[in-house]
């Protein structure tokens, strides 16, 4: 599933075309993705206004002009792509994902400026949503959530206060989305292993002095992923078809038995499952 990275560069590739723009056109070609459209669905965006295209967590939120804000999740394989002008050509210095299956678009959204956008979902675990923008922060979807993880409020008093009398290991929590937004099990475990903390360790025996480098660690390996467009393992692609690169960077990741790249250590990564998900750590420096 995409993270925090990978929606937040689909989020940039998206604004300048969508953002600001009329919908002259919206095409639903059929009635459900993970969840049955909203009723009307095609005819409350047509001749709407996207004000603006941000992000909450794993969720692309664009506010229209009128009472409500198109809610979008990409889920395990969703994918927006913007047609290239007939007869363009990709730069060359980039590597591109295959272009998506006709049968797999689903929604369609057409700017007055001429733009095209195509949602494509083989899966279906996608979904869109209408929501009242006066009451969007108490939908389900995102009255529980947590602060995101590069905004001032995800500090060291924060995670402290989260990690308190805690038994669960930090990685566990810390994909709790009540406690951070956003983040997903690729970056956390390259967070961890930045600050060489266990994954296992119970969080209420982390001592504070440790959290600052772990906030420190988790900021920078976002950074580098959005900057390196995500990370392409499957079905992610960016706005524009271009792949991620940042998985090329993954320092404990799908590493399974290659040395630690931490200074210092002689440790082999591990591979681990963790509440039903592969943890990626070493045992040598990650105390």
């Amino acid at each position: 599933m995409p993270e925090l990275p990978e929606v937040e560069t689909v989020r940039g590739g998206l604004a300048p075309v969508l953002e600001g723009h009329r919908l002259a056109r919206v095409e639903a070609r059929r009635p459900d993705l993970r969840f049955p459209l909203p009723q009307n669905f095609v005819q409350q965006l047509t001749g709407a206004t996207i004000v603006s295209l941000t992000r909450r967590a794993k969720y692309l939120l664009a506010r229209l002009d009128r009472e409500d804000t198109l809610v979008m999740h990409l889920g395990m394989s969703g994918r927006f792509e913007i047609a290239r002008p007939e007869g363009a050509v990709r730069p060359g210095e980039f590597h591109y994902a295959p272009d998506p299956d006709p049968k797999h678009a689903h929604v369609v959204f057409e700017t007055e400026a001429g733009a095209r956008v195509t949602y494509y979902d083989p899966r279906r675990f996608g979904y869109m949503a209408l929501v009242n923008t006066a009451t969007l922060q108490l939908h389900p979807w995102f009255a529980g959530l947590g602060p995101e993880p590069l905004s001032d409020a995800f500090d060291a008093a924060h995670l402290k206060a989260a990690f308190a009398g805690r038994k669960q290991g930090p990685k566990t929590l810390l994909l709790d989305q009540k406690v951070v937004a956003g983040l997903g099990n690729i970056y956390v475990c390259e967070a961890l292993h930045r600050a060489r903390i266990s994954p296992f360790k119970p969080a209420g025996k982390i001592a504070a002095t440790r959290l600052p480098p772990l906030l420190a660690a988790i900021r920078e390996v976002l950074g580098e992923a959005i900057a390196a467009g995500g990370s392409t393992l499957r079905d992610y692609a960016q706005a524009d078809g271009a792949l991620g690169y940042f998985q090329h960077r993954f320092r404990v990741y799908d590493r399974e038995g290659r040395p630690c790249p931490n200074d210092g250590c002689d440790g082999v990564i591990h591979r681990k499952l963790q509440a039903g998900r592969s943890t990626f750590y070493c045992p040598v420096c990650q105390r």
